[in-house]
């Protein structure tokens, strides 16, 4: 049982023993950080807190805890590929990379050595069967929902884990809670931002972790022709759609387009340069069914609160092609391209 000291996790952990599983629980350290937003996260894997709020519950609940030492791990994929991204003038994903490496990785070898035949999380999220494939589907609070984040899982990975917390609301996770005596964690905030960014400032986490970043100087704004427009303070600073920020004035509302990281240009250009009816997409994952070589419809998220987009998706040797029925705003380079079919969660690429 994955561990974070916050509501999720203890109430998964509550549901899984009252159904009558063993229970080992595992909390990861996977970032030192003695920033204060890092202390008051719900979901922190940073806050030495957190670990030993942890350690109590599975006291409480009566099972054996364990914490793991990832943070050489951690660093060598999430971090690393973290950096990696924004220095290629791309948008990370960092959740994404996690669930692969460390919890669906690092987990399941600790599964393995306690010979555990399960591994639980308290992701809202479900997993079906079809045909011998495991695959995600959405969670059934709507607001809650974590499919997005999973989709580079296997069906093998799925086939030995568990999601309590699927078939739940977050108010109803808050209710059994304080039902069961935990109120005050019932009642604890949560908080949105990066584990290991717990300022949600990336930029001076990438200044005081990154030296290639800070050797990063200005360049030039630019418009879809190539004209320059004004100076800006270094590619990385930017995002696709960024509108606030820019610290330029041209006459009218301006967004970043493209980002260019060999000639540290940044494109500007009106909202209506942001559509696009296409993309491809690389490092794809299909679960519930094989790579789709042939087209096939499908509702395609470009980011986690996105709204779906009808698309018909086809895959070319290494590639995912996406077609959408509509124009979508913002693609994102980095970003994941997520495919679903009605709730079930059908495959996934990283967007070129």
């Amino acid at each position: 049982m994955a561990m974070s000291g916050g509501i999720d996790s203890t109430v998964a952990a509550i549901l899984l023993t009252e159904q009558g599983y063993e229970l080992e629980g595992v909390t990861f350290r996977s970032w030192d950080s003695i920033s204060k937003a890092c202390m008051e996260r719900e979901t922190g894997c940073c806050s030495v807190d957190s670990i030993f709020e942890a350690k109590h519950i599975a006291e409480d609940l009566g099972f054996n805890h364990q914490i793991l030492d990832i943070r050489e791990l951690f660093r060598n994929t999430v971090v690393s590929n973290f950096i990696s991204e924004y220095l290629k003038g791309r948008t990370p994903n960092p959740c994404v990379v996690c669930n692969k490496y460390i919890k669906w990785g690092a987990l399941l070898e600790m599964a393995d050595k306690l010979g555990c035949q399960f591994i639980a999380t308290g992701h809202y999220a479900r997993i079906g069967c079809t045909d011998g494939r495991h695959f995600i589907s959405k969670g059934t609070d709507n607001s809650k929902d974590q499919s997005y984040f999973l989709w580079q899982l296997t069906s093998d990975n799925l086939s030995r884990t568990i999601f309590p917390l699927g078939g739940f609301t977050k108010q109803q996770v808050r209710q059994m809670a304080a039902d069961r005596g935990y109120v005050k964690l019932s009642k604890k905030r949560e908080s949105q931002e990066i584990c290991f960014v717990p300022d949600n400032d990336y930029r001076n986490f990438l200044s005081s972790n990154s030296p290639e970043y800070s050797a990063i100087g200005p360049g030039n704004f630019i418009d879809a022709n190539g004209r320059i427009l004004g100076q800006h303070k270094g590619y990385t600073n930017y995002t696709i759609g960024q509108r606030k920020g820019l610290e330029i004035a041209l006459g009218q509302p301006m967004y970043v387009s493209r980002i260019d990281s060999a000639a540290n240009t940044v494109t500007l250009g009106a909202r209506d340069q942001l559509l696009s009816q296409s993309l491809t997409a690389s490092d794809f994952n299909f679960t519930k069914i094989a790579p789709p070589e042939n087209p096939i419809t499908v509702e395609a998220r470009i980011r986690y609160r996105s709204k779906g987009a009808t698309a018909t998706i086809f895959v070319s040797g290494q590639k995912v092609n996406v077609n959408f029925s509509e124009p979508v705003e913002s693609i994102s380079p980095g970003q994941s391209v997520v495919f679903y079919q009605g709730d079930d969660l059908v495959g996934g690429a990283i967007i070129d």
